[in-house]
């Protein structure tokens, strides 16, 4: 038991400080993520001396449960390509840039629209995406304006992590939370939708107070194109968007799995895209921007912790956790604890190991409130922040660690509080 807790240890830290110090390597022109390599390492390590053995983790990947890594993996993935394909076609730039326009030179009113825009998105695609698309957009849009730039990337990066809650497809935390305790779509939806209404509102008018002040500084709004130049391939993207959800929505009543509906509507939407760039003979470049803007580094840390979880539960840590934590106060206990773990190892390798403690419907929805908002406490919180702060980086926008945990903690403090306290309501109502 010792040596797979220390292990798994230095292997969290080691993930940990490799985000902050050294976050990247470069092999010739290929930049690797250095946190996934640390990850696989500490995995191998575990199964070659047997403290998580080879047979029981190929037993939980083969295994046909709603759990099984590899077909949440395939979920994700599947809608992560329709979300970027969309994005390839320019669609979130294009409302990004009318919602900018739109604004009059009034910040006040920009920032309303963003965060509405934000929200919206992130509800129906994923946060990942949503910042991934606008962190740039914010960064180049402020420069040219003359403004400042940390209330738009506050707004974006919490919104992202907060709105990500209400459908199960926002966030991979809550695919593989949910998928474990064996929640449908609906079962998910009409827990979490007051919960995080009530969270995206308080935390809206949070961020008004804080920014009150910058927001009442001019700004400078150019003329700009807001066309799309591809309107067959946003119709196409947009249909099989919507057919998904209506499927997933449905899927447990007409007994199809998740992850088998979303793999058919991407492989249909690549399928469509082939076609339209046989038929107009015209070069589609959307699906080939999609596949590589795939984040494929997730594939190894998702299961390279994926073996580390298996390693706590096979020398049974996993039940020594669960016992400290108890069962008073579910909802609290457990929200506050994922929240606070997810900033310990990022909220993946969290959202893993909890699904093993979680033994009620009140823990799992508890643990998914923690894994989404203790995401923007620190950039270790999740992959989204560590995207986050090598965008803001690379524009040159000045965002420091500290800027991020000051605003984080100010921020997500409060909005985790008052989102537990909703589910409270809402988990027992339904």
């Amino acid at each position: 038991m010792i040596p797979t807790i220390v292990i798994s240890a230095i292997t969290f830290l080691l993930v940990t400080l490799s985000i902050l110090l050294f976050p990247e390597i470069r092999l010739g022109k290929i930049k690797l993520g250095t946190y996934w390599i640390i990850a696989l390492l500490g995995a191998i390590i575990l199964l070659a001396f047997s403290f998580a053995p080879i047979q029981e983790v190929g037993a939980q990947l083969v295994n046909n449960n709603s759990v099984n890594p590899l077909k949440i993996l395939v979920l994700f993935f599947s809608m992560t390509l329709l979300s970027i394909f969309l994005d390839e076609v320019g669609l979130f730039s294009y409302l990004a840039s009318v919602a900018a326009h739109k604004a009059k030179k009034n910040q006040f009113t920009l920032f309303i629209t963003l965060y509405a825009l934000v929200s919206a998105l992130t509800i129906f695609t994923s946060n990942d995406i949503v910042i991934l698309t606008f962190t740039p957009f914010i960064c180049f849009f402020c420069k040219n304006a003359k403004i400042n730039p940390i209330p738009y990337l506050v707004a974006e990066f919490t919104a992202a992590n907060t709105w990500s809650m209400m459908l199960i497809i926002g966030n991979p935390t809550n695919i593989y939370l949910a998928t474990s305790a064996g929640f449908t779509f609906f079962d998910y939806f009409k827990v979490m939708a007051l919960p995080t209404i009530t969270a995206g509102i308080t935390e809206f008018l949070l961020l008004l107070l804080i920014f009150k002040n910058k927001l009442k500084e001019p700004i400078q709004i150019g003329e700009g194109d807001h066309k799309i130049e591809n309107k067959v391939a946003l119709i196409i993207g947009l249909v099989h968007l919507a057919i998904c959800l209506v499927f997933l929505v449905i899927s447990s009543y007409i007994n199809v799995e998740m992850w088998t509906v979303s793999a058919i509507c991407a492989g249909s939407l690549i399928v469509c895209a082939l076609l339209m760039c046989l038929i107009t003979k015209k070069n589609w470049n959307y699906l080939l921007g999609s596949a590589k803007k795939l984040p494929y580094q997730l594939i190894p840390f998702f299961l390279s912790m994926f073996v580390i979880v298996v390693a706590l539960n096979y020398q049974g840590i996993s039940v020594k956790i669960q016992e400290i934590l108890g069962n008073e106060n579910i909802i609290w206990t457990y929200g506050y604890s994922s929240f606070l773990a997810s900033n310990l190892i990022n909220n993946i390798p969290m959202s893993i190991l909890f699904s093993n403690l979680c033994t009620t419907k009140a823990a799992t929805f508890a643990s998914i409130v923690g894994s989404n908002i203790g995401a923007f406490l620190t950039p270790t919180g999740a992959l989204a922040g560590i995207m986050f702060t090598n965008l803001v980086n690379k524009h040159d926008t000045k965002y420091t660690f500290v800027d991020f945990i000051k605003y984080g903690a100010i921020i997500s403090l409060p909005i985790i509080t008052v989102t537990l306290a909703m589910l409270l309501l809402t988990v027992n109502i339904f």
